[in-house]
């Protein structure tokens, strides 16, 4: 094993885990033994973590924590962003003091995890943080990130294009509303009432979600719109599709619908988390922060993310 600091010496850490599958009240802060890193891994002391709807989903109950291949004690969260401590042998490219973000599923609020850099995969990995890219962003962007990026490679935005995006002002909502304009498209963004000025701040023209959103699809552009992605659930593709748009431009995150590409962060480009961190680091694109917790309130953190209201992303400072 290569050289580490002095932060990384044996003992003991703390954890988020739970010994039942269920919601936010289920979470408990244990001490645990450091994880150490082996060959092909690094570790890492994390700073931050950032909550997912994902999160608490995947452990709610025991088929759908299998599913993921998750069992107890299970730990919580995926977003990390944090510091190299300690390197194992055959890592190349990474030493202790480097700073990081990445993925490590269902145990990401914890002081300490252990990743392979390689890894490639939101589960299981790890990639340096721009400078100007503070710790709280980056600890946001690895499973909303590669989501949008996903979405966005399924409909394939671009200047001569109208795109509505249903549900865009949530965790991924972040993502894709900037990227879509990134791209030169022109983006509709569904929403509540009151998010309309946040939407606009993203750079997305607000509407109303519910009864009569094509109607007002419609009077927002009349020439039509040629692309969606729905973010919630399926009310979007219900509209995109009596407003002309062909299946094959369109694209979902929450549900599954016959003859539409359902987008995963496990199929995002190669390279677009990296895009998306120095597109940060540009100020070209940003996320906001609608709250951050110390690790002790973990429960009050996840109930407000599991409501799937906030705008902007909850963070958890280690």
């Amino acid at each position: 094993m290569q050289a580490q600091s002095k932060q990384s010496t044996a003992g003991g850490s703390r954890a988020v885990q739970l010994d039942a599958f269920g919601g936010p009240e289920v979470l408990d802060i244990r001490e645990v033994p450091a994880p150490q890193a082996g060959p092909g891994q690094i570790r890492v002391r994390v700073t931050t973590a950032g909550l997912n709807p994902m999160d608490w989903i995947m452990t709610a109950d025991a088929d759908t924590a299998a599913r993921f291949g998750l069992s107890l004690p299970a730990g919580f969260g995926t977003d990390y962003a944090g510091v190299v401590d300690q390197v194992g042998d055959g890592v190349t490219g990474y030493a202790p003091g480097d700073r990081v973000f990445g993925g490590a599923l269902s145990r990401a609020v914890a002081d300490y995890v252990v990743v392979d850099p390689a890894g490639g995969t939101a589960a299981n990995e790890a990639h340096h943080t721009p400078d100007g890219v503070d710790d709280r962003i980056a600890a946001t962007l690895t499973i909303a990130g590669r989501t949008a990026s996903a979405a966005l490679a399924a409909v394939g935005p671009g200047p001569d294009d109208t795109v509505l995006i249903g549900g865009a002002g949530g965790g991924v909502g972040v993502f894709a509303v900037q990227l879509a304009r990134i791209s030169g498209a022109r983006v509709i963004g569904t929403g509540s009432a009151t998010s309309a000025d946040y939407l606009r701040d993203l750079g997305a023209e607000p509407v109303a979600y519910g009864d009569g959103l094509a109607d007002r699809v419609r009077a927002l552009a009349p020439s039509g719109i040629t692309a969606a992605i729905d973010l919630h659930g399926v009310e979007t593709v219900h509209v995109a599709r009596e407003l002309g748009v062909p299946d094959s431009r369109i694209c979902t995150i929450a549900a599954q619908v016959d003859g539409v590409t359902a987008g995963n962060g496990a199929n995002a480009p190669a390279g677009s988390l990296e895009e998306i961190a120095r597109l940060v680091a540009a100020a070209r694109l940003r996320v906001p922060v609608a709250a951050s917790f110390p690790i002790e309130q973990i429960r009050r953190a996840a109930e407000l993310q599991a409501g799937r209201h906030v705008r902007g992303k909850v963070v958890i400072d280690l």
